[in-house]
């Protein structure tokens, strides 16, 4: 049986120490198990835990966003990104092959063309989770096929479901937090 957990985080480079997001005094991050809503090696050990428990919780690259891989860089046309002002470490968001949702850094760029980054700004991390259990309860039938807490009527606006883009590649900048989600969510209609 699919559940739906609440939970609140804070998120640590474990090697370094720095602190890299936080939703502590905000409302609770939910999502539905079984899903892949969230990074595995994170839900697999909130599944362990109890209402109101908290932890730590240390999760390798495999178990998180991957190995950084130096292939995943790609040079386009800096026609690609009219409309968007640049910066060298801005965060984008696009389509990828199969239409999903796909978070791009930008690594650099000339008169002519920009070099994107598919590489998780996450990738080849060690993070540490300070992680609380704050609500845990069954989820309703259709939450576990539609995958979304609350049904169909909460969705809309930006936030962590993973959203349907439209036409072009690179569309927009500075998305919501998903930095606990695998499947690169946040806002992907604005800029």
């Amino acid at each position: 049986m699919s559940k739906v957990i609440g939970f609140e985080y804070s998120l640590k480079d474990a090697n370094t120490g720095e602190q890299l997001d936080s939703n502590v005094g905000a409302a609770p991050l939910e999502f539905v198990t079984g899903k892949g809503q969230i990074i595995s090696g994170l839900e697999s050990k909130l599944l362990e835990m109890m209402e109101n428990e908290s932890a730590d919780v240390m999760v390798k690259p495999e178990e998180a966003y991957g190995e950084y891989s130096e292939e995943a860089m790609q040079t386009l046309p800096k026609e690609q990104f009219a409309g968007i002002e640049l910066s060298e470490g801005m965060t984008l968001y696009g389509q990828g092959q199969q239409g999903e949702t796909v978070q791009v850094t930008v690594k650099s760029f000339s008169d002519s063309d920009v070099t994107i980054d598919y590489n998780h700004p996450m990738a080849g991390k060690t993070l540490m989770f300070s992680v609380t259990v704050l609500s845990l309860r069954d989820a309703t039938e259709e939450e576990i096929q539609t995958g979304v807490v609350g049904g169909m009527a909460a969705m809309g606006g930006c936030g962590c479901g993973s959203h349907e883009q439209g036409e072009g590649s690179c569309c927009s900048s500075e998305g919501g937090h998903d930095h606990g989600h695998s499947h690169g969510g946040g806002c992907g209609c604005s800029h």
